[in-house]
């Protein structure tokens, strides 16, 4: 047995202003915003029920930071309805659905991310 384990425990994401970086996120994961804000910089939302997170951090925020490319993806159940509900909420999609299965779009502080058919 590895002393590593072969699981991830968190995804950070950099973010400019946590308040609103944790609104932004938990608007179109459809969460109510009462995550904690632990020292002033870090909010924690739980991304699944093995124990990952989503780590939003404006401490390790700069422009080199920012996801230009995604390094993770939402799953979705419904690539159409998942497009659609984000162009309705006028979230700055980057791509189409792209071969039915993904699309990338970005939050407001400029970091790609992705979503995808499972």
């Amino acid at each position: 047995m590895s002393i590593i384990l072969n699981k991830a425990g968190a995804i950070f994401i950099p973010v400019s202003n946590i308040i609103s970086a944790r609104a932004w996120y938990c608007s179109i994961l459809n969460l109510e915003p009462n995550y904690e804000i632990i020292a002033g910089h870090l909010c924690c939302i739980p991304f699944d029920n093995n124990g990952l997170n989503l780590v939003l951090d404006s401490r390790i925020y700069n422009e080199e930071s920012l996801y230009k490319n995604p390094s993770f993806h939402f799953n979705t159940d419904d690539i159409h309805k998942a497009y659609d509900y984000l162009k309705e909420r006028n979230v700055e999609l980057v791509t189409e659905i792209e071969h039915g299965q993904w699309f990338n779009f970005k939050d407001p502080d400029g970091n790609v991310l992705m979503i995808c058919h499972c």
